[in-house]
């Protein structure tokens, strides 16, 4: 793992440069770090250099003071890449990571190859959810909301048939920062890119889980409807489609970007 010293904050990245003609770049949901793309890694690694990084407060990147935006988060992707020298990549985001995903679509269409937006919408929840969840969290910390995290992201089945790995991801989750998590649940709160989203231009894949509460096949709808280069695609599962139709959910991503 490598860190990087920007304007604002710290990243933590890993560059596993395969010599191979593009790179792909994922970025990690809320409350996870870039080990959440580890089942990605051998079937991607045979086709394309991977840069994962974690997201500002996650992981082992610095925890900033104060409240974050997508706009914050975009920017930090397009540091790191200024940094590694990589001109144009193809950019994998999940839930908040989706949402950084549109961010640089709209904003940076220079720096993508493609866009791969997964268990994302236009605008996640509401206001009012998001500060009932940043109260309780700054109240009780992230152990008060992990039963409702594990339904939120995965299925009972999964769980019931994965329950060491799942209990893994939850440990993940909460040794999460907690001001880092508050920081970025500010990010999707405000976030809203209804008006935005039509002017992605670049060739974009839609994921989206048949099983997923919080960002429901209906906003991958949405998203579709709005993008002009768009499919989209809907596996079984929950929120964390990756590592839970994890082969299918990789096979996916190597067909868009080598079509």
């Amino acid at each position: 793992m490598s860190k990087i010293k920007m304007q604002h904050t710290t990243l933590n990245y890993v560059f596993d440069d395969f010599k191979k003609e593009q790179t792909i770049v994922f970025s990690n949901s809320l409350g996870t770090d870039l080990t959440m793309w580890d089942k990605q890694l051998e079937l991607l690694g045979a086709e394309f250099n991977i840069l994962r990084y974690d997201t500002r407060g996650h992981g082992k990147s610095e925890v900033a003071e104060g409240e974050y935006s997508i706009e914050m988060l975009g920017n930090d992707v397009l540091d790191l890449l200024d940094y590694l020298k990589i001109e144009k990549v193809n950019f994998c985001g999940l839930s908040i990571g989706g949402l950084t995903g549109q961010w640089l679509g709209i904003h940076a269409p220079e720096r993508l190859n493609k866009l791969i937006l997964c268990n994302t919408a236009v605008k996640i929840g509401n206001d009012e959810g998001w500060n009932s969840r940043i109260e309780t969290v700054q109240k009780n910390g992230l152990d008060s909301i992990v039963s409702g995290t594990q339904e939120r992201w995965f299925t009972t089945e999964y769980v019931t048939e994965n329950k060491a790995e799942v209990d893994a991801v939850l440990a993940m989750f909460v040794q999460t920062p907690v001001e880092g998590y508050i920081s970025c649940c500010a990010a999707v709160r405000d976030a809203d890119f209804t008006d935005e989203v039509s002017r992605i231009s670049v060739p974009t894949l839609i994921i989206s889980g048949t099983e997923d509460l919080v960002t429901t096949v209906k906003d991958g709808d949405f998203l579709m409807e709005k993008i002009p280069n768009s499919l989209l695609a809907a596996l079984k599962t929950a929120h964390i489609s990756n590592i839970e139709k994890a082969d299918d959910f990789t096979k996916l991503l190597i067909e868009f970007i080598k079509n």
